[in-house]
């Protein structure tokens, strides 16, 4: 299977979530990479350890949002960052900007937004343009919705993909 390294960046460029993955497909809802457990991530150059479990990331083909499904037992059920539209550097490395606001659903079922005091303070660091402030807002309004209601994928069509790492 070919190799997918997925990198997340700030708003100046540096580097954030980084690791690398396996292609998985894609569907109507975008691209899909998995990770087995143990994968290994990194903060920045920083190592981190490996992941906790098995899951798979959606990279959406024109929204400002990254999708992270985790495979039971993990706690947190699915985890949405708020992103710049993901960027495919040919078939092996996607990246995006890392916008901040985040959208979990726990196992349990409760879904929360996340980090609106770092999206304020990094609005003033990194002078987020106006346009990319209301499309961050916008796309954790849609993605709340859309995950607490279960609207596909975000019901159960990640399922599919979590066999290939599971």
């Amino acid at each position: 299977m070919t190799q997918v390294r997925v990198v997340y960046r700030k708003f100046d460029g540096s580097l954030h979530w980084n690791y690398e993955t396996r292609l998985l497909g894609e569907d109507d809802h975008g691209i899909w990479v998995g990770a087995d457990s143990g994968t290994i991530v990194h903060r920045g150059p920083t190592r981190t350890g490996p992941v906790e479990g098995p899951h798979v990331l959606l990279f959406p083909r024109q929204s400002w949002w990254t999708a992270c499904f985790n495979a039971a037992p993990h706690r947190t059920e699915i985890y949405c960052d708020i992103t710049t539209v993901p960027h495919w550097l040919g078939e092996t490395e996607v990246t995006a900007i890392d916008l901040d606001l985040d959208v979990r659903r726990r196992r349990a079922g409760a879904v929360e937004l996340l980090d609106e005091d770092e999206f304020a303070a990094h609005q003033i660091k990194y002078a987020y343009p106006s346009d990319v402030v209301a499309e961050a807002e916008a796309s954790a309004a849609w993605l709340f919705e859309n995950v607490r209601d279960r609207n596909e994928p975000f019901g159960s069509k990640y399922h599919e993909w979590l066999k290939f790492v599971a």
